[in-house]
């Protein structure tokens, strides 16, 4: 019996050691984790790890820069490994003619290049980062990532670090994300990048006792932070330094001057804006990107964006709600009308937005005025 005794208590005795040293571990791990920021969408393949900028790992492999025996002379080498010092600089230093732009919490990237030549950089930085694309149209500059999951908001712990693998699926945020990429190119030499997010949120349907019977998924406020670090992270796949993308995006934001109104002459509405063209056409785009609207074409010559909208109302309505939203497809298979929404220039600090349907007509109808009010309450922000 004294035996017994004994190696109980020791049992114990080791248990509770364990207990502690993982309740030890699981503070340390949380505290580092929760801040992270890891999508993983279903069948994404990952691309290289991010934290060696893609011009130093070709810099690395490019086999210009090792001399053959006998092969190259003193002159040949120094100007190879001149070339060498200039590319790895350029690297830690970002390439020249990138900074972030902003007007109130909105914030996007300008870089002194073409489209043509950004966009399969900006593609591949999406699906390295673990997205899948279900809208990819180099010839508007749009691309859109499926839903995905961000992991980096589920908690380290011990215990999960050693078994999640097995167990991962039981894990989740009952979030979503989305983001949507705009290429704009106001001068031939010019580019700016836009990143928008859009979030669903898993809620719980419940009786009248509290019980909960089924779960519903429903549209969650914009981050503009996430957008800032995406926009972070696309600088540095462009080419600048950690460092250098951390600095420019957190820098404090400047005022946003309320420069939105929707004004109603009997059953015609539009709204006036106290800016330009190039900005306004900017703003309204933006404007799109955080709303239901999915831009098919645009027309900047003409101020025209071609869009189809889906109300969120209906979306989150319907039964296959679940399904739709995080299906690879997108919502093009939802009764989505068609509309023209057009910016008009009014003078060198003024311009109007009209909403036309699908033939170029004025909208003036219910709807028609609802998705100006959309629109001017995201302008307003």
């Amino acid at each position: 019996m004294m035996n017994l005794m004994q190696i109980l208590r020791r049992y114990l005795a080791i248990l509770g050691l364990m207990m502690t040293i993982v309740a030890g571990l699981t503070a340390c791990k949380s505290v580092t984790s929760n801040d992270t920021v890891d999508y993983k969408a279903n069948g994404a393949v990952r691309g290289p790890n991010l934290s060696y900028p893609p011009d130093l790992i070709t810099a690395q492999a490019d086999r210009r820069y090792i001399v053959q025996d006998g092969t190259a002379t003193m002159s040949e080498y120094n100007a190879a490994l001149k070339k060498s010092v200039q590319m790895r600089s350029n690297v830690m230093t970002g390439i020249p003619g990138m900074r972030i732009a902003r007007d109130g919490e909105r914030r996007w990237l300008v870089v002194d290049k073409p489209a043509t030549e950004l966009y399969p950089q900006v593609k591949d930085f999406w699906q390295e980062n673990g997205f899948l694309l279900v809208v990819d149209s180099p010839s508007t500059g749009i691309m859109e990532t499926d839903w995905a999951e961000n992991r980096g908001k589920i908690a380290q712990d011990f215990i999960r670090s050693a078994i999640g693998g097995a167990l991962d699926s039981i894990y989740d945020t009952g979030e979503r994300d989305k983001y949507k990429t705009r290429l704009e190119a106001p001068k031939s030499d010019e580019t700016e990048i836009y990143i928008t997010q859009k979030g669903a949120l898993e809620k719980c349907v419940s009786d009248s006792t509290g019980n909960c019977l089924s779960t519903i998924w429903t549209s969650r406020p914009n981050d503009p932070e996430l957008e800032a670090v995406f926009l972070a992270r696309l600088m540095e796949r462009l080419g600048m330094s950690q460092e250098q993308a951390k600095a420019m995006v957190a820098a404090p934001l400047g005022p946003k001057m309320p420069k939105a109104k929707l004004v109603q002459e009997g059953n015609k509405a539009f709204i006036e804006l106290g800016t330009g063209f190039d900005r306004s056409w900017r703003d309204v785009g933006l404007a799109l990107d955080r709303s239901n609207f999915t831009v098919e074409d645009r027309n900047r010559s003409a101020g025209v964006y071609y869009v189809r909208y889906v109300n969120s109302k209906n979306i989150e309505e319907s039964k296959g709600f679940f399904s739709n939203l995080f299906s690879s497809k997108d919502e093009s298979k939802l009764q989505a009308k068609k509309y023209q929404v057009v910016v008009k220039s009014t003078g060198e600090n003024s311009a109007s937005v009209y909403v036309q349907d699908a033939d170029g007509k004025p909208e003036n109808t219910p709807a028609g005025i609802q998705l100006l009010t959309l629109l001017t309450d995201q302008l307003t922000k």
